[in-house]
């Protein structure tokens, strides 16, 4: 059974945080020429070189990650690029594997551990400090004075939920709030599970005006509105905009310092969004008894749209796939799977006479020719909860409606658009049957 322990890494001194940053830069460089590469590959046939060959890549990086890691990030690429041919034998590839930022807009600095080449002490003790030592390449050893058989020694902050074999390290900058932090899987027996009797199922419904619509079998609703935040990411969008048609008239040039801080802000602050959503819903979650997730593919959400701020919110605003996979990682700390299905017509589908051709959906509210009237996402995923769960979703309670403030998502008093009346008409269907 697989579980994920989530911690902040601290260097112990300047020279140490700027050793880290070296080690977590040139990966995320290491997966951007790899991937360069293979997307060369993949776009040009006039390239005879294999799509998997990356041994030059691996020679010009090892002296500075180690040969361990480099080895582990070019294997994170193989990964990504095995899942999208897969995807795209199956008809749902949506976009090559993509880069981790580039050098003029800032990368991601990320890296990837093998687990049998670090080691993590966990305190046990008020006065002990847990440290982690993790490898870095001979360069960076003679550049920051450490010893051969030495390793970069970090003091870590926070305690482990779970006590297991462990897996492959993530290490990794947090531009908000200015951290390293890590993500360590482990394998723990099944005996071991810290909610025995949990066995409800969830369903959720990823959108762009908003983000999350949650359907539970205990009867929940949660909707997290994403509104707000798309529109301050299109006010940083037109910002940059603006500054790049000034440089470019004025100077010739593309881009600027302010517009690199641009980039990064928005990300930024989408990100944070993200992530605090996701550890919001899976504690919400963890207490209803949930134990498995359904999330819908993510084709239908991807493919492109006339509209251009439609597609601005799916391709450039969300990172679909990021928000899965945080999902993921989030849920795991908690005992829950996240299982991807697929959702067809979740979206159009009267989830009271079945109708799907002449029903109309407009913003958050959803008409049927047969009377019913309910709110879009909350009934798109009520329906696809009961098509992973076989059963019929009986009523629900009063939906729980969330926005972000910048630092958390917090409960609205007020109700949620057509609420009161999706949970009237839901009643009297249940009633009647």
């Amino acid at each position: 059974m697989k579980r994920v322990n989530t911690f902040r890494v601290v260097p112990r001194s300047d020279t140490d945080a700027e050793c880290l940053r070296r080690l977590l830069d040139a990966s995320a460089s290491l997966w951007n020429e790899v991937n360069y590469g293979r997307r060369q590959y993949f776009t040009d046939p006039n390239i005879d070189q294999p799509i998997w060959d990356a041994d030059d890549h691996y020679g010009r990086y090892k002296g500075v990650v180690g040969s361990a890691t480099a080895q582990q990030v070019i294997r994170k690429n193989d990964q990504a690029w095995r899942s999208f041919f897969t995807l795209k034998e199956a008809g749902e590839a949506n976009g090559l594997p993509g880069y981790w930022g580039n050098e003029q807009e800032g990368r991601e600095l990320r890296t990837y551990i093998r687990d049998d080449q670090y080691t993590l002490r966990w305190a046990s003790g008020t006065r002990e400090q847990s440290i982690l030592n993790v490898p870095v390449g001979k360069q960076l050893k003679e550049e920051y004075d450490i010893g051969h058989r030495e390793r970069l020694r970090l003091d870590v902050q926070g305690e482990p939920k779970w006590d297991g074999d462990p897996g492959q390290l993530e290490l990794y900058y947090d531009d908000v709030s200015g951290q390293f932090r890590a993500i360590q899987p482990v394998t723990v027996d099944d005996s071991r599970q810290d909610s025995p009797l949990a066995s409800e199922e969830a369903a959720l419904d990823v959108g762009a005006n908003n983000i999350v619509a949650c359907s539970t079998t205990t009867g929940t609703q949660l909707l997290y509105g994403g509104r707000d935040l798309f529109e301050r990411f299109r006010e940083t969008t037109h910002e940059i905009a603006d500054h790049r048609s000034r440089v470019k008239r004025e100077e010739g040039r593309y881009t600027s310092k302010r517009i690199r801080r641009l980039y990064r802000k928005r990300t930024n602050r989408r990100d944070h969004a993200q992530d605090a959503l996701a550890r919001d819903l899976m504690e919400r979650l963890h207490a209803e008894g949930v134990s498995t997730v359904y999330v819908g593919a993510l084709k239908g959400v991807l493919d492109k749209h006339w509209s251009v701020r439609v597609n601005a919110k799916t391709h450039n605003f969300w990172a679909f796939r990021a928000f899965i996979n945080r999902l993921a990682y989030t849920a795991a700390e908690y005992g829950i799977s996240v299982e991807v299905k697929p959702e067809a017509n979740t979206t159009r589908e009267c989830p009271e006479c079945g109708e799907r051709e002449d029903t109309v959906r407009s913003g958050d509210d959803f008409w049927c020719p047969c009377g019913y009237e309910g709110h879009a996402d909350l009934d798109a995923s009520a329906k696809f909860l009961a098509q992973q769960t076989n059963d019929e979703v009986g009523p629900m309670a009063r939906p729980v409606r969330l926005t972000w403030d910048d630092h958390n998502w917090s409960e609205l008093p007020r109700s949620c658009p057509n609420e009161a009346r999706t949970h009237q008409q839901k009643t009297s269907v249940a009633q009647s049957a």
